[in-house]
Protein backbone atom coordinates (compact mmCIF):
# COMPACT_ATOMS: atom_id res chain seq x y z
CA UNK A 1 0.00 0.00 0.00
CA UNK A 2 2.76 2.21 0.51
CA UNK A 3 5.04 1.42 -2.29
CA UNK A 4 1.75 2.30 -4.29
CA UNK A 5 1.17 5.35 -2.37
CA UNK A 6 4.69 6.50 -2.87
CA UNK A 7 4.84 5.51 -7.11
CA UNK A 8 1.22 8.01 -7.35
CA UNK A 9 3.20 10.51 -5.45
CA UNK A 10 6.16 10.43 -7.86
CA UNK A 11 3.48 10.47 -10.96
CA UNK A 12 1.93 13.24 -9.92
CA UNK A 13 5.17 14.99 -9.07
CA UNK A 14 6.42 14.14 -12.49
CA UNK A 15 2.76 15.28 -14.48
CA UNK A 16 3.46 18.38 -12.11
CA UNK A 17 6.77 19.11 -13.81
CA UNK A 18 5.52 18.29 -17.41
CA UNK A 19 2.54 20.63 -17.29
CA UNK A 20 5.38 23.58 -15.44
CA UNK A 21 8.08 22.98 -18.00
CA UNK A 22 5.46 22.83 -21.62
CA UNK A 23 2.61 24.86 -20.62
CA UNK A 24 2.43 28.19 -22.43
CA UNK A 25 4.53 31.26 -21.15
CA UNK A 26 2.40 34.03 -20.45
CA UNK A 27 3.24 37.33 -21.66
CA UNK A 28 3.42 40.01 -19.43
CA UNK A 29 3.43 42.51 -22.17
CA UNK A 30 0.89 43.55 -24.98
CA UNK A 31 0.32 41.96 -28.07
CA UNK A 32 2.16 44.02 -30.82
CA UNK A 33 -0.70 44.54 -33.48
CA UNK A 34 0.20 43.34 -37.10
CA UNK A 35 -0.66 46.68 -38.86
CA UNK A 36 0.90 48.71 -36.72
CA UNK A 37 3.26 50.52 -39.28
CA UNK A 38 0.49 51.59 -40.88
CA UNK A 39 -0.87 53.48 -38.04
CA UNK A 40 2.24 54.83 -37.49
CA UNK A 41 2.27 56.18 -40.77
CA UNK A 42 -1.09 57.87 -40.38
CA UNK A 43 -1.37 59.05 -36.97
CA UNK A 44 2.58 59.57 -35.57
CA UNK A 45 4.35 62.79 -37.55
CA UNK A 46 7.67 61.87 -35.66
CA UNK A 47 7.65 58.39 -37.96
CA UNK A 48 6.81 59.97 -41.09
CA UNK A 49 9.69 62.23 -40.76
CA UNK A 50 12.30 58.99 -39.98
CA UNK A 51 14.26 57.46 -43.21
CA UNK A 52 14.08 53.94 -43.30
CA UNK A 53 17.01 52.55 -41.36
CA UNK A 54 15.41 55.37 -38.44
CA UNK A 55 12.04 53.12 -38.96
CA UNK A 56 13.47 49.76 -38.10
CA UNK A 57 14.69 51.04 -35.17
CA UNK A 58 11.86 52.64 -34.48
CA UNK A 59 10.05 49.83 -34.72
CA UNK A 60 12.11 47.52 -32.73
CA UNK A 61 12.28 49.60 -29.72
CA UNK A 62 8.17 49.66 -30.28
CA UNK A 63 8.00 45.97 -30.39
CA UNK A 64 10.09 45.70 -27.48
CA UNK A 65 8.26 48.11 -25.09
CA UNK A 66 4.63 46.62 -26.07
CA UNK A 67 6.77 43.06 -24.93
CA UNK A 68 7.36 44.43 -21.78
CA UNK A 69 4.43 46.44 -20.86
CA UNK A 70 0.80 45.69 -20.02
CA UNK A 71 -1.88 47.70 -21.50
CA UNK A 72 -5.28 47.75 -19.62
CA UNK A 73 -8.96 49.34 -20.01
CA UNK A 74 -10.25 50.31 -16.74
CA UNK A 75 -13.94 51.18 -18.46
CA UNK A 76 -12.62 51.65 -21.90
CA UNK A 77 -11.80 49.51 -24.71
CA UNK A 78 -8.38 48.75 -25.59
CA UNK A 79 -8.25 49.27 -29.73
CA UNK A 80 -5.16 48.69 -31.54
CA UNK A 81 -4.94 52.52 -32.48
CA UNK A 82 -4.69 52.68 -28.39
CA UNK A 83 -1.90 50.02 -28.18
CA UNK A 84 -0.11 51.55 -31.11
CA UNK A 85 -0.23 55.04 -29.71
CA UNK A 86 1.01 54.37 -25.95
CA UNK A 87 3.98 52.85 -27.87
CA UNK A 88 4.75 55.34 -30.19
CA UNK A 89 4.47 58.03 -27.28
CA UNK A 90 7.03 55.75 -25.52
CA UNK A 91 9.34 55.58 -28.21
CA UNK A 92 9.32 59.10 -29.01
CA UNK A 93 11.54 61.12 -26.52
CA UNK A 94 14.10 58.00 -25.97
CA UNK A 95 14.24 56.89 -29.52
CA UNK A 96 17.94 58.37 -29.77
CA UNK A 97 18.73 57.09 -26.23
CA UNK A 98 20.62 53.61 -26.87
CA UNK A 99 19.24 50.56 -24.96
CA UNK A 100 16.74 52.81 -22.98
CA UNK A 101 14.22 50.29 -20.76
CA UNK A 102 11.11 52.03 -19.09
CA UNK A 103 11.97 49.37 -16.03
CA UNK A 104 9.53 52.20 -13.68
CA UNK A 105 6.64 51.15 -15.65
CA UNK A 106 5.00 47.79 -15.88
CA UNK A 107 1.83 48.96 -16.94
CA UNK A 108 -0.76 51.22 -18.38
CA UNK A 109 -4.45 51.50 -17.25
CA UNK A 110 -6.48 53.36 -20.05
CA UNK A 111 -9.72 55.08 -18.69
CA UNK A 112 -12.26 56.26 -21.09
CA UNK A 113 -11.56 59.91 -20.19
CA UNK A 114 -10.50 62.63 -17.96
CA UNK A 115 -10.56 61.74 -14.16
CA UNK A 116 -9.64 63.48 -10.59
CA UNK A 117 -6.90 63.13 -8.00
CA UNK A 118 -8.79 59.99 -6.52
CA UNK A 119 -8.57 58.11 -9.72
CA UNK A 120 -12.64 58.62 -9.96
CA UNK A 121 -14.16 58.66 -13.62
CA UNK A 122 -17.26 60.43 -12.28
CA UNK A 123 -18.52 63.94 -11.24
CA UNK A 124 -17.41 67.43 -11.70
CA UNK A 125 -14.13 67.58 -10.79
CA UNK A 126 -12.58 65.63 -13.45
CA UNK A 127 -9.36 67.54 -14.62
CA UNK A 128 -6.67 65.07 -14.64
CA UNK A 129 -6.18 63.53 -18.05
CA UNK A 130 -2.46 61.23 -17.50
CA UNK A 131 -1.09 60.30 -14.39
CA UNK A 132 1.86 58.46 -13.47
CA UNK A 133 1.42 56.24 -10.04
CA UNK A 134 2.93 56.35 -6.83
CA UNK A 135 2.37 53.76 -3.83
CA UNK A 136 0.42 51.12 -3.90
CA UNK A 137 0.22 52.13 -7.97
CA UNK A 138 3.78 52.79 -8.61
CA UNK A 139 4.78 51.20 -12.06
CA UNK A 140 1.45 52.27 -13.23
CA UNK A 141 0.79 54.94 -15.99
CA UNK A 142 -2.88 55.93 -16.23
CA UNK A 143 -3.99 58.16 -19.31
CA UNK A 144 -7.49 59.09 -20.66
CA UNK A 145 -8.15 57.30 -23.46
CA UNK A 146 -9.77 60.58 -25.35
CA UNK A 147 -7.25 62.49 -24.54
CA UNK A 148 -4.39 60.06 -25.63
CA UNK A 149 -6.05 60.07 -29.13
CA UNK A 150 -6.20 63.71 -29.13
CA UNK A 151 -2.88 64.21 -28.82
CA UNK A 152 -1.94 62.46 -32.13
CA UNK A 153 -4.54 63.14 -34.26
CA UNK A 154 -4.46 67.09 -33.42
CA UNK A 155 -1.31 68.06 -36.15
CA UNK A 156 -1.75 71.57 -35.56
CA UNK A 157 -1.19 70.99 -31.55
CA UNK A 158 2.06 71.15 -29.73
CA UNK A 159 0.46 68.80 -26.43
CA UNK A 160 0.29 64.76 -25.77
CA UNK A 161 -0.28 63.54 -22.69
CA UNK A 162 0.97 60.35 -23.08
CA UNK A 163 4.21 62.19 -24.08
CA UNK A 164 4.27 64.31 -21.47
CA UNK A 165 3.75 60.96 -18.94
CA UNK A 166 6.52 59.22 -20.32
CA UNK A 167 8.79 62.25 -19.53
CA UNK A 168 7.56 62.26 -15.85
CA UNK A 169 8.96 58.88 -15.97
CA UNK A 170 12.03 59.11 -17.83
CA UNK A 171 12.54 62.76 -15.18
CA UNK A 172 12.00 59.98 -12.30
CA UNK A 173 14.85 57.86 -13.02
CA UNK A 174 17.38 59.72 -11.32
CA UNK A 175 15.10 59.31 -8.11
CA UNK A 176 13.51 62.50 -8.15
CA UNK A 177 11.42 64.00 -10.38
CA UNK A 178 12.34 67.99 -10.14
CA UNK A 179 12.52 68.91 -13.69
CA UNK A 180 16.11 67.51 -14.29
CA UNK A 181 16.75 64.52 -16.14
CA UNK A 182 20.68 63.76 -14.81
CA UNK A 183 20.69 60.43 -16.45
CA UNK A 184 20.55 62.52 -19.55
CA UNK A 185 21.63 65.89 -19.38
CA UNK A 186 26.00 66.44 -18.24
CA UNK A 187 26.39 67.43 -15.43
CA UNK A 188 27.61 70.72 -16.68
CA UNK A 189 24.74 71.82 -18.37
CA UNK A 190 22.05 70.91 -15.30
CA UNK A 191 22.38 74.69 -13.88
CA UNK A 192 22.04 76.21 -17.41
CA UNK A 193 18.91 73.75 -18.03
CA UNK A 194 18.01 74.84 -14.38
CA UNK A 195 17.74 78.52 -15.24
CA UNK A 196 16.22 78.23 -18.31
CA UNK A 197 13.21 76.18 -16.67
CA UNK A 198 12.83 79.47 -13.98
CA UNK A 199 12.86 81.94 -17.07
CA UNK A 200 10.37 80.31 -19.31
CA UNK A 201 8.05 79.67 -16.65
CA UNK A 202 8.30 83.39 -15.93
CA UNK A 203 7.64 84.53 -19.61
CA UNK A 204 5.03 81.93 -19.37
CA UNK A 205 3.32 83.96 -16.56
CA UNK A 206 3.81 87.23 -18.05
CA UNK A 207 1.98 86.03 -20.70
CA UNK A 208 5.13 86.49 -23.01
CA UNK A 209 5.23 82.74 -24.34
CA UNK A 210 3.29 80.84 -26.76
CA UNK A 211 4.10 77.57 -24.53
CA UNK A 212 1.26 75.72 -23.06
CA UNK A 213 0.43 77.19 -19.54
CA UNK A 214 -0.05 74.51 -17.14
CA UNK A 215 4.46 74.82 -18.12
CA UNK A 216 4.42 77.79 -15.18
CA UNK A 217 2.88 75.22 -13.22
CA UNK A 218 6.30 73.95 -11.54
CA UNK A 219 9.51 72.88 -13.00
CA UNK A 220 8.06 68.88 -12.68
CA UNK A 221 5.46 70.12 -15.37
CA UNK A 222 7.63 72.62 -17.53
CA UNK A 223 9.78 69.91 -18.45
CA UNK A 224 7.48 67.68 -20.08
CA UNK A 225 5.06 70.52 -21.48
CA UNK A 226 8.51 71.71 -23.27
CA UNK A 227 9.28 68.24 -24.26
CA UNK A 228 5.64 67.60 -25.80
CA UNK A 229 6.40 71.16 -28.05
CA UNK A 230 9.87 69.77 -28.99
CA UNK A 231 8.44 67.02 -30.41
CA UNK A 232 5.04 67.70 -31.47
CA UNK A 233 5.69 71.00 -33.35
CA UNK A 234 10.31 70.76 -34.09
CA UNK A 235 10.23 73.70 -36.64
CA UNK A 236 7.84 76.26 -34.58
CA UNK A 237 9.94 75.42 -31.52
CA UNK A 238 13.10 75.66 -32.82
CA UNK A 239 12.48 78.78 -34.43
CA UNK A 240 10.69 80.14 -31.39
CA UNK A 241 12.45 78.87 -28.56
CA UNK A 242 16.43 78.61 -29.87
CA UNK A 243 18.09 78.34 -26.26
CA UNK A 244 15.54 75.58 -25.37
CA UNK A 245 15.79 74.17 -27.98
CA UNK A 246 19.44 73.44 -28.38
CA UNK A 247 19.14 72.21 -24.71
CA UNK A 248 16.72 69.89 -25.31
CA UNK A 249 18.63 68.57 -28.49
CA UNK A 250 21.02 68.03 -25.27
CA UNK A 251 19.20 65.77 -23.52
CA UNK A 252 16.63 63.87 -26.14
CA UNK A 253 19.00 63.41 -28.98
CA UNK A 254 22.73 63.29 -27.65
CA UNK A 255 23.82 66.53 -29.27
Amino acid sequence: MIAALQILSALAIIIIIILFVFQPKRKGGTEVPENYQDILLDYVSFYTRLNGEERKRFDEKFEKFLAAVKITGANAEIEDLDRVLIGAAAVIPTFYIPDWEYINLREVLVYPGSFNTDFEQEGSERMVSGLIGSGGLEGVMILSKWELRQGFIDGNNSRNVAIHEFVHLIDKMDGTIDGVPELLLERKYIAQWQQLLVTTMEQIRRGESDINPYGATSTVECFPVLTEYFFEQPETFATRHPELNQMMQRIFMRK
